[in-house]
């Protein structure tokens, strides 16, 4: 990552992830090659897939670019409330592992994010008081948004959610503060994890959610969303089983990116 933002790939708030601890994020680790080939794809404004194997780092190809196009956004202007990214979970405990690791990542930053699931309290005072039963002796981060109501009055940057309750946020007119006004004009990422989930009718029901968003988005912007969407799996099959069209990069890396 260091090399990275020396390089100028990435903007130089990146090294400030984990507030300075190395034990939250550490700058000088090594990076395996398909998450730099990632990183490099995003900067370049590409969408693609990455599959490869459980333990490998999937969750950073998407994650660690949507963290630099965040900050150089605001590293411009001032930060602001608002979805820019939206992380699509096939189940809520891959949610909550999630939370875990942006806790870590997005200490001391202006970044906010908040999970929005059927787990979700609906109000402030509520959802403190859970949040508390399940993180025993720690200290919530103020860029962490835990409540429904607050969520819709101050959407959060990196939204966490799954597809069933994404189609609620699209049909209830209380959680409209999401994809309209200001609040939905910065609407940049989206990424599927698990994506081998979503195969037969469910792949086809999930397609159509995502279309619905990005029509949902443009509707209340007055213009079609550039978003650059990634996919990740350790379980999608075999080379001989990658959809025609995709290509495998060529460069020997553990994992394949396509």
């Amino acid at each position: 990552m260091a090399q990275l933002v020396n390089e100028q790939v990435l903007c130089a708030d990146m090294m400030s992830l984990g507030g300075g601890d190395q034990n939250c994020f550490d700058p000088n680790r090594p990076l395996y090659a398909h998450q730099v080939n990632a990183i490099m794809k995003a900067v370049d404004g590409h969408n693609y897939a990455v599959v490869t194997g459980t333990g490998s780092g999937k969750t950073e190809c998407f994650l660690l670019p949507i963290l630099n196009d965040i900050l150089r956004e605001f590293e411009n202007s001032k930060p602001s409330a608002g979805v820019r990214a939206m992380i699509l979970y096939p189940m809520n405990a891959l949610a909550n592992d999630q939370l875990k690791r942006l806790r870590m990542l997005l200490k001391g930053t202006d970044i906010t994010f908040g999970r929005y699931t059927g787990d979700t309290e609906e109000n402030e005072a509520g959802a403190l008081l859970k949040w508390k039963e399940e993180n025993p002796h720690q200290e919530k981060l103020p860029n962490e948004i835990i409540s429904r109501e607050e969520i819709r009055k101050n959407p959060p940057n990196i939204l966490l959610t799954n597809y069933s309750m994404l189609e609620y946020l699209l049909l209830r007119p209380e959680d409209a503060p999401l994809f309209s006004g200001a609040f939905g004009s910065n609407w940049r990422h989206i990424a599927i994890d698990e994506a081998h989930v979503y195969s037969g009718a469910l792949g086809t029901e999930i397609a159509y959610l995502l279309r619905r968003l990005k029509a949902r988005i443009e509707s209340e912007t007055g213009s079609l969303p550039k978003l650059h969407c990634y996919a990740t799996s350790a379980t999608i099959g075999s080379p001989g089983e990658i959809p025609k069209g995709c290509k495998v990069c060529p460069r020997p890396i553990r994992g394949a990116l396509f």
